[in-house]
């Protein structure tokens, strides 16, 4: 075990929260000043990203290198048409640091508009393992499994017909 000082314990963590925010931010639609060169710049070179879990295992697969990694992700982006909206939230996060290393865990909340005028809100956990440099954090090995999902579409016309009724 590497031993490191509070402080930098204290960085390393910040670290890894920004790399994770800056990840997730990227990811919304619409997002803020989006470059494919810095989503691969968030990863090592020979980073590897998976879904986990039945439903994502099977949707997602293993993807390895910032090329496969981004190629992915960006599919799910503009200018493609499969988001009109969508919002990453990050909570409960816990992050470890041991020297250079840092894994986390996190729950996320997905909320998306898709083109075709559906929404959902869905519920994952996520982990990454991270290097940290410099005080910079790269995503080593991240993980998403589904934890929950329901459309809010369904729930916005339930509230609208019940609205009504009154």
């Amino acid at each position: 075990m590497h031993s490191a000082t509070a402080a930098e314990r204290i960085e390393s963590r910040a670290a890894v929260h920004r790399v994770m925010c800056r990840y997730m931010e990227l990811c919304d639609v619409p997002s803020v000043a989006f470059s494919e060169e810095e989503l691969a710049s968030l990863f090592t070179p020979d980073a590897v990203w998976e879904g986990i879990g039945a439903e994502y295992a099977h949707k997602f697969g293993t993807r390895r290198g910032r090329p496969e990694i981004v190629g992915m992700l960006t599919a799910y982006l503009p200018p493609n048409t499969h988001f009109r909206g969508n919002v990453h939230l990050l909570g409960n996060a816990q992050i470890e640091v041991d020297g250079p290393e840092a894994q986390g865990r996190w729950i996320m909340q997905q909320l998306s508009r898709y083109e075709d005028g559906s929404a959902e809100l869905l519920v994952a956990r996520i982990t990454a393992e991270c290097e940290v440099r410099g005080g910079t954090a790269r995503i080593k090995h991240f993980t998403t499994e589904k934890l929950f999902v329901t459309r809010l579409d369904e729930a916005t016309r339930l509230l609208e017909s019940n609205g009504k009724r009154t």
